[in-house]
């Protein structure tokens, strides 16, 4: 059974730091593009990093560039999510997802596996 699971999500405060895990079943995470999404209540999906196929190098959206880092953990099947100098602009579920293609951005429409999303709120 193919299957993403997220976890790591809570609360914390401006400033804070929250580690996200994306732990896949039923297939290879490092055999697919991976990428890490957000909503917020009232606003669509937005994508905040694309992981390519094997890739080593990540692309990051503007907003989250140079305080959130992927990793991955071969051995794991996991992907995380390290999310430093958190502000409530932060606040959202949290997905992970993958495309079966290279994928170099994260347009979610390229994305066909999902998590279930977990909650991460931020206050100031």
């Amino acid at each position: 059974q193919v299957q993403l699971v997220e976890s790591g999500g809570g609360s914390v405060q401006s400033g804070g730091s929250l580690r996200l895990s994306c732990a896949a079943s039923g297939f290879t995470l490092n055999d697919k593009s991976v990428g890490w999404f957000r909503q917020a209540p009232g606003k669509e999906r937005e994508g905040l990093s694309c992981t390519s196929i094997r890739d080593e190098d990540t692309y990051y959206v503007e907003s989250v560039k140079g305080r959130f880092t992927v990793s991955r953990d071969n051995a794991k099947n996991t992907v995380y999510l390290q999310m430093n100098h958190l502000t409530p602009e932060d606040t959202a579920v949290y997905y992970c997802a993958t495309a079966p293609s290279i994928t170099i951005v994260p347009v979610k429409e390229f994305f066909t596996s999902w998590g279930q999303g977990t909650q991460v709120t931020v206050s100031s």
